[in-house]
């Protein structure tokens, strides 16, 4: 498992990443409105909410806007730990790249994005998604882009490493098409996280201001640029 902890300090930059922690603030809350509701209360939201794959292909309406709001619902607090965490990490660089209103429509694209490809694949599936991964796995794509060489501090094999982007994000992505690949049967839409990578690379190249450059490496380490429903 690797869990990454850091890359810089968001204090430090110019102008905090308020998008970024709105995201998170609003994804928690969330959260914690419903994790302590009834089961039946529970499943209704997972229905209304979620993105069923059946259910948006075979209808019109109130479903497609759930390519929106499957993305703030998550599983449990581990669900919900991981991709924030995510978020935390490597978010903030990419608000800083595109400015907070277009980072938040890059957000909820790369996330749409990442359930349209799972749904186009799944068109007749009932197995409701739900999760941020799809809009995280974009923003992964975008820092991948932006800032390969820059150092990354996470949680590998019970110790602590310091090592460069590509390697955290890389290996990440690699992971999820050989999982996706050996079609693993473990509840997540590794699906989803390889569309949410490629919709998010394409929305970078798109959304990004003309002084941000790609993959720069400029000094030591840094790169700069101006069944109960699967979860993502």
């Amino acid at each position: 498992m690797v869990f990454p902890l850091y890359d810089d300090n968001p204090f430090k930059l110019p102008v905090p990443p308020y998008a970024t922690w709105a995201l998170i603030a609003i994804n928690v809350l969330i959260f914690m409105l419903t994790v302590g509701a009834s089961e039946d209360v529970q499943a209704s939201i997972t229905i209304s909410y979620a993105v069923t794959p059946v259910v948006v292909t075979h209808s019109v309406g109130w479903s497609d806007l759930t390519l929106v709001t499957g993305m703030f619902l998550h599983g449990g607090w581990e669900h919900l730990l991981g991709n924030m965490v995510y978020l935390w990490v490597f978010g903030d660089d990419i608000e800083e790249a595109l400015g907070p209103f277009r980072f938040v429509l890059f957000y909820l694209l790369a996330g749409v994005g990442a359930s349209i490809a799972y749904v186009a694949l799944n068109p007749n599936s009932a197995v409701p998604l739900v999760g941020a991964s799809g809009a995280i796995s974009g923003v992964l794509a975008a820092y991948l882009m932006l800032r390969p060489c820059a150092k990354v501090t996470v949680f590998v094999l019970r110790i602590v490493v310091r090592v460069r982007a590509y390697w955290v994000i890389g290996g990440w992505a690699l992971l999820q098409l050989f999982l996706l690949a050996g079609k693993a049967d473990d509840g997540v839409a590794y699906l989803a996280h390889v569309g949410g990578l490629a919709v998010g690379a394409l929305l970078f190249l798109v959304l990004r201001p003309a002084g941000v450059k790609l993959f720069e490496c400029m000094g030591p380490g840094m790169a700069y640029g101006a069944e109960s429903g699967k979860i993502t």
